[in-house]
């Protein structure tokens, strides 16, 4: 038999396979996280849910890794895929159509030594921010196959969330053109549909990226508990006194 003519046989590659297919989160996922709302809003008294919280709060509902990072790409790690976690607010997540992410601060001053003002060619600038975005994402692939962000998307009670995720993507500079708007922060639009894509402030160097929520989402809605006790909650764990140690420091 002509070996040549045969196509090799290959061992299965499970690595290329991620946690889960995209939007198709766990069957539990939705009740764990239902449950982590309610004690939240149980044990705060308040309708308070923050980035940080957020990451731990969707690491423990698909039974990955919290691990904060200082890029704010890979703040959460299953496997080969990790996820960075953002919050928006809306007075109707179940209906929102749009999201702007804050994406971290690119600043060209310090990447590239450029000075800028809004004088600067719109266009360059806006290549430099896209590059220093595009070498984060590329750093963090160099570790991970797949890498997503997952949106929270949160009423002000907090009784309904809408969660989805999309993969965090390099783009490509050829593909939009930016503009200085009337609030002297640079817009980038999207070349052949004049979309508003990016908005990136030279004060601060905030990156703003913005997001069409995507057909196939997951909303959950909540009961609003009731908010527990303070001295019930000591009293149901023993609280003593004994607990609390105080040193008097004089100068």
């Amino acid at each position: 038999m002509n070996s040549k003519n045969k196509s090799p046989k290959l061992r299965t590659v499970n690595k290329s396979i991620a946690a889960f297919p995209l939007n198709n989160f766990p069957v539990d996922f939705p009740f764990i996280l239902g449950k982590e709302l309610i004690y939240l809003l149980a044990s705060k008294g308040k309708p308070e849910l923050e980035g940080s919280e957020w990451e731990s709060i969707f690491a423990k509902s698909i039974g990955a890794e919290w691990k904060p990072s200082n890029v704010g790409l890979d703040d959460v790690v299953k496997g080969n895929t990790a996820w960075g976690a953002k919050t928006v607010k809306s007075s109707n997540p179940a209906n929102q159509k749009k999201v702007r992410l804050i994406s971290g601060r690119n600043s060209p001053i310090y990447s590239f030594g450029q000075n800028i003002d809004i004088t600067s060619e719109p266009n360059t600038i806006g290549s430099f921010v896209l590059d220093i975005w595009n070498e984060r994402v590329s750093s963090i692939r160099e570790k991970f196959k797949h890498l997503r962000t997952v949106v929270l998307i949160k009423s002000n009670d907090l009784s309904e969330v809408v969660v989805f995720e999309y993969d965090t993507v390099r783009y490509d500079n050829e593909l939009f053109y930016w503009e200085w708007n009337i609030h002297n922060n640079l817009i980038g639009r999207d070349l052949k549909t004049d979309d508003h894509k990016f908005t990136w402030q030279p004060h601060g160097s905030q990156f703003t990226i913005i997001e069409e929520v995507p057909n196939k989402n997951l909303v959950i809605r909540i009961k609003q508990p009731p908010v527990l006790n303070k001295e019930n909650v000591l009293k149901s764990i023993g609280f003593e006194e004994s607990w609390i140690t105080v040193i008097q420091k004089n100068g």
